[in-house]
């Protein structure tokens, strides 16, 4: 479902798209990992959750269009329901999430924005102030790649001025070695300064712990951070 070209002739301010990457929460195939102790149920309802607070994260920054690109293509409405309808929506492309991300971004770039950047929803800590330094590093050509590298071994955020194919092939992805490969001598020569700052998102089961209770308190950022019914900090 593509959208409209994005116009620097009418006197807009150039923009970066900022695209989550996104399941459809649906029970029994999100956030399995976390069933137990969660029940499927409940592990949709907490990734529904993610996925509205970081478009609402998203849509709160001043230089970007705020997206979520998603999948399964049949369940579109289901999502349309959760987010709001000035979010344009589009579908993931791609056999794997490395041809997903390749295809999202060189497409966004193609409208005519300065820049494209691919977040996750699973990070629910992650700060605004992180997100806009990446819009600002790729608005103003202080790289063509950045990168927010996560505690895994991959990352949360992945953006580009220009398409950048090579850094999406032949990866070990959902292994601590991705962001390794990724940083090879092609995009050491892209990237110009560092990377944005390390996060640890605390995903699965110790972020579970955190969020409801059986942790380190950690409140919740928005109000729709934990669902209903969950035990709070």
């Amino acid at each position: 479902m593509p959208g409209p070209t994005v116009d620097r002739e009418v006197g807009r301010p150039p923009r970066v798209a900022l695209a989550v990457m996104a399941k459809v929460p649906i029970a029994g195939e999100v956030k399995t990992r976390l069933c137990p102790p969660l029940t499927p149920v409940e592990a949709a309802a907490l990734a529904r959750c993610f996925i509205q607070d970081r478009v609402e994260q998203l849509a709160a920054l001043p230089v970007g269009d705020p997206l979520v690109a998603f999948a399964p293509h049949d369940r579109a409405a289901e999502l349309r329901a959760l987010v709001p309808v000035n979010v344009r929506l589009l579908r993931q492309v791609g056999d794997d999430l490395g041809a997903r991300l390749d295809h999202l971004l060189t497409s966004l770039l193609g409208e005519g924005y300065v820049g494209a950047i691919a977040v996750d929803a699973d990070s629910p800590t992650l700060p605004s102030p992180y997100l806009e330094a990446a819009c600002y590093r790729l608005l103003g050509g202080a790289a063509d790649v950045v990168l927010g590298p996560s505690d895994d071994g991959g990352y949360y955020l992945i953006g580009l001025r220009r398409p950048a194919s090579f850094l999406f092939q032949h990866m070990a992805w959902s292994t601590p070695s991705v962001l390794d490969v990724d940083r090879g001598p092609d995009l050491e020569r892209l990237l110009q300064p560092a990377p944005p700052e390390a996060f640890q998102p605390r995903r699965t089961l110790a972020l579970l712990a955190d969020w409801i209770g059986r942790g380190p308190a950690r409140p919740a950022p928005r109000r729709r951070g934990v669902p209903e019914g969950f035990p709070r900090c």
